[in-house]
Order: C-alpha cells, then structure tokens, then sequence
C-alpha cells in the first residue's frame, strides 16, 4: 500500500487517484487541507527529492506572496512556508516505500508499478 498526499479538488489529483484505482494499486490519502503535513515529513521528502521539486511556484498561493517572502528562498524558509501554505506542495506527493514520485505522470506511475 502506498501512500498519496495532496489536495482533493485538484485536477492533478483527481488524475493521480484515477490511475491508482482504475490499476487496483492500494492507497491511503492524506488531505493536507484537513490534516495539514508536518516539517520533519516535507525536510524528509525534500532530502529525497530536492525542496526546489517540492515548491509549487506556479501555485495561486505562491503568486500571493510578496516580493519580500519569495526573495533568497533556501530550503528551510521553503519547508517553513510548505507548512504554513500546504496549497505550495506540488502535487500529489506519492510515496511507495522508499520511493517517491511528486507530481502525476501516467508514464512514471506505470514505470512504478510495473503497469
């Protein structure tokens, strides 16, 4: 069983959730609007896949941020604001044992799981 975070009304998402279903692949959804997602799991995530990957940039959320808050950004000011605003963790966010794969792909989800 895997485990899939992320936003429930986001169209990426409804993508992700669709494969996983129509393949039959297990999974447990994590809601970071309702259960928000905490610092040492993103500092986790990011020491796998890099904070840069893990920042939605192109995000309504990010976009609101002033000047000032987007200047010089580094890794734990990124985690920071990731916990703050989980709308700014790309989505979704899978996690199949040690593996990792942020953002839906139908070609790296077939690659994952053998599909």
């Amino acid at each position: 069983m895997c485990d899939l975070y992320g936003i429930p009304n986001c169209d990426t998402m409804k993508k992700a959730r669709n494969w996983l279903d129509t393949h039959a692949v297990d999974y447990t959804f994590h809601n970071y609007k309702k259960e928000g997602v905490n610092e040492e799991l993103l500092s986790q995530w990011a020491d796998q896949v890099g904070w840069e990957l893990l920042l939605n940039r192109r995000g309504l959320t990010w976009r609101k941020l002033s000047d000032q808050q987007k200047e010089g950004i580094e890794r734990d000011r990124a985690i920071q604001l990731m916990c703050d605003y989980p709308s700014m963790i790309k989505r979704p966010v899978l996690i199949d044992g040690d593996r990792i794969e942020v953002g839906f792909s139908e070609a790296a989800y077939c690659q994952l799981f053998g599909r």
